[in-house]
């Protein structure tokens, strides 16, 4: 008798079993991943409510009448929440999942133990410092607020006369700081000091708190404006004024004559600890900090020698002779504050348009150059950028520091309006912000050696489109590129070798064209923020190897414009998870699938 009809019947079976595995399989993975999404998105909105200056900066304006809460109290809840995410995320099964899924998942995991372990360390105790404290950030946020309705003048109103409470929260964390031997340097205190009493002087509309009653939009009825300039008046007469002053004198009197004498991380508790964390977390790598100062030796002898070459063929007699010549030069030098902004709006349009010669994404949110604020001008860095709303509605703005300008030399304005504008910083935070598919906290991810590495790479681009034509523009391009090389010997020498300011400036002044007013100010920024200086150059180099990887392994096939628009299409990311990125990318290219991106 034939078996061959139970032999069908099974194999039809087996068919159907599988197809219904196969089903069963894909609905568990989707419910997993929708359950993964889900929780992002939770995470996400708890972000956005505990940080509701960020919601703000990022147009989210349901906090807009709230400041984050600074109590230390508060720190241990925000301890046991992030433990509780993190649980969450972690039991989230993600085998069978696409690559950026589980790629989120990963970075998610990943953010919340670094936050995890900075509490650990108890760095949130040290929250004031001259380039980046809280009482300078209050100020700055005004800026990004919006001042088109009564309901934001409500809310503002609201967060003035909060910020009394803000002051008070940030004195209890200073003294708790005190008691755990966590102070900043003695030195930058004391500029502290001065930066709180310049905010605190200026009153009602000169305030940088008051000027948003000078003049009121369009939209704003106009029998609300009485009401709403005597009310923002009032507060920032009777409460800031008076709460920033507080500020000033407890630091001046009990806080700052406390300060460490010694620059260096190293003198704090678990000094070397600290400093390999801030590095990990500045760089997103294990590097040493004995290598990253030998890298950073190794870069200055480097780019010095391209310089050389410069100054010989304009007829000095050596690197050293040409940058004493050109610090006595006034041609090289800004004749006024407005020269300095003006210049950084010319080269910034010269780029625009030669831009979709090496990028297929294009930024689409507009950018403007201001000057720095004069309260806090002597002690920032030359230039930052300030990130747009993702809806294009508030632009991004480059700040530029015109304070000194006679100091100020104009040759490197040129690359720093690349690193600052595009293709560099506002290029990519702008596309950033709008990729498709990625959950916001990709979108608004802060990786510091991606970005700042991104925009220091941004600079050459700027060569390679014929710009720097100009002997004396290269040489300033390649001065800015010999500052994020002196700023791994620098940040190394404080932190991990003990070096004192004095060997600090003395470094400088040797292996720099810096005028002397950046020489200052940015060897107290590398003694305030440890690590954040070694990001630039370590980037950098990263996106450099990247590019030279796929040129080789591609040849012909290879393509700038699609190695830069997988480098961007991500977002930013940790080097090692760009790595693997675009060696995924140079293998899909590799196979016949041009255009894939990996994740």
């Amino acid at each position: 008798m034939s078996r061959k009809p139970h032999t069908l019947l099974a194999v039809a079976t087996a068919i159907g079993i599988g197809f219904m595995q196969s089903a069963f399989a894909a609905d568990d993975v989707a419910a997993r991943v929708k359950a993964l999404n889900d929780l992002l998105a939770e995470q996400w909105q708890y972000t956005m409510k505990e940080s509701p200056e960020f919601a703000s900066i990022l147009g989210d304006y349901r906090y807009n009448d709230r400041w984050s809460d600074f109590s230390i109290a508060h720190v241990g809840q925000q301890k046991k929440d992030a433990e509780a995410f993190l649980k969450r995320f972690e039991a989230i099964d993600t085998s069978g999942f696409p690559e950026q899924d589980r790629l989120n998942q990963q970075l998610m995991v990943r953010q919340l133990k670094d936050g995890l372990e900075g509490i650990a360390l108890k760095n949130y105790e040290m929250p004031i410092d001259q380039f980046g404290g809280a009482h300078l950030q209050l100020a700055q946020f005004v800026s990004a607020l919006p001042f088109d309705s009564t309901r934001h003048y409500e809310d503002y109103i609201t967060r003035l006369n909060k910020v009394p409470a803000i002051m008070d929260e940030l004195i209890a964390i200073l003294k708790q700081g005190e008691k755990d031997k966590l102070m900043p340097p003695r030195f930058l205190l004391e500029k502290v000091v001065g930066q709180c009493r310049s905010i605190a002087e200026p009153a009602g509309e000169e305030s940088v708190f008051g000027m948003s009653v000078k003049k009121f939009a369009d939209t704003v009825p106009e029998a609300d404006r009485k009401r709403l300039h005597d009310a923002v008046i009032a507060a920032v007469d009777g409460k800031v004024r008076p709460a920033y002053r507080k500020l000033a004198d407890f630091v001046e009197k009990g806080y700052a004559p406390k300060g460490r004498a010694q620059e260096g991380l190293w003198a704090l508790p678990d000094g070397d600890k600290r400093y390999r964390f801030a590095v990990e977390q500045m760089t997103t790598t294990t590097m040493d900090p004995a290598a990253i100062h030998e890298l950073g030796l190794s870069e200055v002898k480097r780019i010095e020698a391209e310089q050389t070459k410069i100054a010989l063929k304009l007829g000095y007699k050596d690197l050293k002779a040409m940058r004493v010549a050109l610090d006595n030069d006034p041609k090289v030098h800004a004749t006024s504050r407005q020269q300095i902004v003006d210049l950084y709006k010319k080269y910034i349009a010269q780029m625009q348009p030669k831009l979709p010669e090496l990028f297929g994404l294009l930024p689409k949110t507009q950018v403007e150059v201001l000057p720095t604020q004069e309260y806090r001008e002597k002690e920032a860095s030359g230039a930052e950028y300030q990130q747009g709303t993702p809806d294009g509605t508030r632009p991004g703005r480059i700040y530029v520091n015109t304070y000194d300008f006679a100091k100020r030399l104009t040759t490197n304005i040129e690359t720093t309006a690349y690193h600052e504008g595009v293709p560099g910083h506002h290029m990519q935070i702008s596309i950033a912000q709008t990729l498709p598919g990625l959950p916001p906290f990709r979108q608004q991810a802060g990786y510091t050696a991606y970005i700042e590495g991104w925009a220091l790479y941004a600079e050459r681009l700027g060569e390679e489109l014929g710009f720097f034509q100009d002997p004396l523009s290269y040489y300033g391009h390649l001065s800015d590129e010999l500052l994020r090389a002196d700023r791994l010997v620098l940040d190394t020498g404080v932190h991990y070798k003990h070096w004192t300011r004095e060997q600090m400036i003395n470094y400088f002044r040797e292996h720099s064209s810096q005028d002397e007013p950046s020489i200052q100010s940015e060897t107290d920024r590398y003694i305030s923020t440890p690590a954040q200086a070694l990001a630039y150059k370590v980037g950098q180099l990263k996106i450099l190897d990247l590019r030279e990887r796929a040129k080789k392994e591609l040849g012909d096939t290879f393509d700038i414009r699609a190695f830069h628009d997988e480098i961007l299409d991500g977002g930013a990311l940790p080097l090692d998870v760009l790595d693997a990125r675009v060696s995924a990318w140079i293998a899909s290219v590799k196979a016949g699938k041009a255009g894939a991106h990996a994740s």
